[in-house]
């Protein structure tokens, strides 16, 4: 069954039932200001949100570098040659006509908490009376001894879709005949999707089509991964041979890679390849850092209710880039918490009414043509943490028929919380 616009609306959105005129709002006043710092699932939903449910009563200003921005969510699905790039891109020109949102292309360079405001890379400085910070992530290379930014132009991560994405394509097929494909994956926790055990079936499509006898030589710093049976099931079946995954347990660690000679050195052995992918530790998106927002883990502790900063009450931290308890790093997980965000910036702004917050989550993976399968759950607010309720996850051995059902059911994800994010 595929997901409507409509339905997955009624999913992922739950906690968007607010009361929907703005409450103690008085007009000829100047309207609250809120700046949102990240334009992807999590801060493109919780401007459109703030904007479209206070109905004008609250001034949004976006910041956001690129003016068409590349999800990773079905990045994976780019290599695989199932999209292609245009259908993962996305423009703000609906925010900013349809809703009324101040769209500004820049980086955020800085935050004065006390002040209340926002440097931009071009000099201009923004105020707000609520802050609301979706960074994402950044890549932590001094973990990775011998990565970095110059690295990754041999050795891409494509962790941020986009040109990164495109050159790991490029590089797939380039391959030589019989060439070996070698991973590294990232250590817990990681930003999901996109999925590295969803990238090396996306790449074990490709290679079984264009170059039979490449081999996928996968070297994890973790002893097992999320899904690991349904994948490992998977590969057996679609791509006999091809795959090896080699865990910690058994290569003792990762010390290095060389983007020189192409090679990854363990304490068992040294592994080379003819393309890397080199997926490194990561940390909250680096104005979150700027902002004092992170913790000494690298991420941000927020208040599991509200997603308030645990650091200033008159922030917000979305996705990617927070400590969000039993919720995964993914793009479904940033849009329902920018849900929970919108209603309570909403409430502090303007009296309007909120509720308690829920949360949900599913992460779609395919494996090959029409094989899908998915993991999720729903939660709720503790004092703690954002905890699960109750989970599901797809079974080896499920028919054709359902596992096909799971991934139209993806397509179906895709389109509404692209349009939830976009309008």
């Amino acid at each position: 069954m595929t997901i409507s616009r409509r339905r997955f609306g009624r999913l992922a959105g739950a906690v968007a039932v607010t009361a929907a005129a703005p409450v103690g709002f008085v007009r000829g006043q100047a309207r609250p200001k809120v700046v949102v710092i990240g334009g992807g699932a999590g801060g493109a939903t919780a401007a459109r949100y703030i904007a479209k449910d206070s109905e004008g009563a609250i001034d949004v200003t976006l910041i956001e570098p690129t003016r068409k921005y590349y999800t990773c969510f079905f990045s994976n699905l780019y290599l695989g040659g199932f999209r292609d790039l245009p259908s993962i891109g996305h423009t703000y020109d609906k925010l900013a006509s349809e809703y009324g949102i101040n769209v500004v292309h820049d980086v955020a360079t800085g935050v004065d908490r006390g002040a209340k405001t926002v440097t931009l890379s071009s000099g201009g400085v923004l105020s707000y009376d609520a802050l609301v910070v979706s960074p994402g992530i950044a890549f932590k290379f001094k973990d990775l001894p011998g990565y970095s930014v110059e690295a990754a132009n041999r050795m891409p991560h494509a962790y941020k879709a986009g040109t990164q994405t495109t050159l790991l394509k490029n590089m797939i097929n380039a391959m030589p005949e019989g060439g070996t494909f070698l991973m590294v994956a990232p250590p817990n926790p990681y930003r999901c999707p996109p999925g590295p055990y969803e990238r090396v079936s996306m790449v074990a499509h490709v290679l079984k089509q264009k170059n039979p006898t490449a081999k996928i030589l996968i070297i994890d710093p973790k002893t097992k991964f999320s899904k690991g049976a349904l994948f490992s099931e998977g590969w057996q079946k679609h791509y006999t041979g091809m795959v090896e995954w080699i865990g910690n347990d058994v290569h003792g660690g990762i010390k290095s890679v060389n983007a020189d000679d192409m090679s990854v050195t363990t304490d068992f052995d040294t592994f080379k390849g003819d393309v890397v992918n080199v997926i490194p530790p990561q940390r909250a998106g680096n104005i979150a850092k700027v902002a004092g927002l992170t913790d000494e883990s690298g991420w941000c502790p927020i208040v599991p209710a509200t997603m308030q900063s645990k650091m200033d009450p008159a922030v917000w931290v979305l996705g990617d880039a927070t400590i969000a308890g039993d919720m995964p790093k993914s793009g479904f997980s940033a849009n329902s918490q920018a849900k929970v965000c919108a209603m309570t910036v909403r409430g502090a702004l303007t009296g309007s009414k909120t509720f308690p917050a829920r949360f949900r989550n599913t992460c779609w993976s395919l494996i090959e043509a029409d094989d899908g399968v998915k993991v999720g759950a729903n939660y709720e607010a503790t004092d703690e943490k954002i905890a699960s309720t109750d989970s599901f996850i797809s079974k080896t051995g499920e028919s054709a028929d359902l596992r096909k059902q799971t991934y139209e059911e993806s397509v179906g994800w895709y389109n509404g919380i692209t349009a939830d994010m976009f309008g």
